[in-house]
This record gives C-alpha cells, sequence and structure tokens, in this order.
C-alpha cells in the first residue's frame, strides 16, 4: 500500500503572500500619496521652516564664535589711586551708577544714611562735580565705573 505523501502547498503560500504583501504596500504608497496631496502646502511650510531653522541655528553658530568676550573691567586702578579715592566711595559710586538713592545706598551697604552723605561730598570733592551726575559722567571718563 503506498503511503499517502502530505505535502504542504508551500508554493501557493508563499504566492499568496507575496500578493497580500505587494497589495498592502500598494495601499500604504496610495494612502501616502493621498496624504501628501491633501497636505502639500503643510508638508511644503514644514520643510520651509526646517529649512529656516537649520540656516538659523548655522548663522547663529557663526556668528557667535567669531564674537571675542567682553573685555573684564578694572576699574582703573591708577586713576583711583590717583584721586584717592577709597573702596567703600568706590562701593558708593557703582550704587549711585546703579541709579540708587542715598537711602537705598545705605540700606544695601548696611551703613547709616549720613555715612553715603558724606561718601557723596567726598566723591564729588575727588571728581571735581557739583552734583551726582557730574561725577557720575566723570566718573566714565576715567574708567571707574563701566
Amino acid at each position: 500500500m503506498p503511503r499517502a505523501v502530505s505535502r504542504l502547498p508551500w508554493k501557493p503560500a508563499l504566492l499568496y503572500g507575496g500578493l497580500l504583501a505587494l497589495g498592502t504596500l500598494a495601499l500604504q504608497w496610495l494612502d501616502y500619496q493621498r496624504l501628501v496631496r491633501s497636505h502639500a502646502s503643510l508638508l511644503a511650510e514644514g520643510l520651509l521652516a526646517a529649512g529656516f531653522l537649520a540656516l538659523g541655528a548655522w548663522l547663529g553658530a557663526r556668528l557667535l564664535a567669531r564674537r571675542a568676550p567682553p573685555p573684564v573691567f578694572d576699574g582703573n586702578p591708577a586713576a583711583r589711586q590717583a584721586l584717592g579715592i577709597s573702596e567703600r566711595e568706590l562701593a558708593v559710586l557703582a550704587e549711585i551708577a546703579a541709579g540708587h538713592s542715598n537711602k537705598e545706598i545705605a540700606a544695601r551697604l548696611h551703613v547709616s544714611p549720613n555715612t553715603v552723605k558724606t561718601h557723596v561730598a567726598r566723591l564729588l570733592a575727588k571728581l571735581g562735580a557739583r552734583r551726582r551726575t557730574d561725577a557720575l559722567r566723570r566718573a566714565r571718563e576715567l574708567g571707574l565705573v563701566p
């Protein structure tokens, strides 16, 4: 008695599987085409935005890389010594440059307002100024304050 040979239909299964894969690929391609056609303007805008982003990053990196660091402010110690301005008077001058009043300066430096008035009067005399604004202008000319 001849034995029945069980053959699995591999060739037709592979053929049907391949056809299904091609059909799925075709449907996905058509879906992609429909998506691109229906949102073409959004796609163009996105590509344009990405291009400008890349251009801005590239330009920013090129322009910022060339910039030298700002020079360190030293306060012109020679002029300070020549005028005889103390550390505390320099601190008061910096607070004046920041636009603070005598009371605010006193609170920031933890001294009395009368002490601030004394420092301001000495600064005016040393800088040859009549008003705080004149003293500030002169101090900027000498490089005592930034």
